[in-house]
């Protein structure tokens, strides 16, 4: 190569100082994109991370107002749920003498008191593994059978309100007033379901529910009170007293009894 042909050393070393320049310019946006990558990586673990746990919230709170079979049909099956039991049992429990207790109780008292009560029946119906439907003001409902059959439904829930009637006995008076329960159990068949597209709730419905609610309305503080259906499904397992022949509204005369204390196991 002639001299004449020789590359210019300053231009080779501008042109390398160029090189340099934008190699170290493509390196700086290398690590700026994954500086990015990282920012964004980290951004979609926190959403989704988010979203998982809005999704549980969500699960939970749909959990503690549904049973967990119906809400996953909520899930798949949009639309009304309906299904007949045969044989279930169902549990009214009241305050006795209710309104007088609102009057020497504020409201915020009432409630917090209601609240302690019925916190404890909560626990209690998870323990013998029955289904609370709801609360009604002062009165609580209880189901057993479904929304799954059982073959014990009565002697769950018989046994349900013994414990009940045991903690309403542990209770303080409250502004000199002793507090006393009704109990009203009745068996038979019912349809249990969720209806409407707001404010989903599960309930049940049939005359075995209604008799069940006279069976509390018609009874005798402190006692628990049940009709012929439900005493045929227990009276192996739990001592019951005759009442005797008791006029129901809108029933008529029925043969009821009281459940007493459960059997000894011999």
């Amino acid at each position: 190569m002639s001299d004449s042909e020789a590359p210019d050393p300053v231009l080779l070393a501008r042109h390398n100082r160029n090189l340099q320049t934008k190699l170290v310019r493509a390196e700086r946006k290398l690590e700026t994109l994954e500086i990015l990558q990282e920012q964004n990586a980290n951004l979609m673990r926190a959403l989704m991370a988010e979203l998982e746990e809005e999704r549980s919230e969500s699960e939970r709170l749909l959990l503690n107002i549904l049973p967990g079979a119906i809400a996953q049909r909520l899930k798949t099956e949009p639309g009304i749920i309906a299904d007949r039991f045969d044989s279930a049992s169902v549990l009214f429990a009241d305050i006795v003498g209710f309104t007088p207790l609102s009057e020497v109780l504020s409201a915020e008292e009432l409630v917090e008191w209601l609240n302690d009560v019925y916190s404890v029946f909560d626990t209690l119906a998870q323990e013998h593994d029955v289904e609370k439907i709801r609360t009604i003001g002062d009165g609580y409902m209880v189901a057993a059978g479904v929304p799954f059959p059982r073959d014990d439904h009565a002697a769950a829930l018989a046994g349900l309100a013994l414990d009940m009637k045991a903690h309403f006995a542990t209770l303080p008076p409250v502004g000199g007033r002793r507090i006393d329960f009704r109990i009203g159990i009745n068996s038979g068949p019912v349809v249990g379901g969720v209806i409407g597209t707001h404010k989903f709730q599960y309930d049940i419905w049939g005359d075995t529910v209604n008799t069940a609610a006279r069976m509390e309305s018609h009874g005798v503080p402190g006692r628990i009170h049940i009709s012929t259906a439900t005493h045929e499904l227990i009276h192996q397992d739990f001592v019951c007293a005759p009442r005797g022949t008791v006029a129901i509204k809108g029933k008529g005369e029925m043969e009821t009894w009281f459940v007493e204390q459960a059997r000894e196991r011999s």
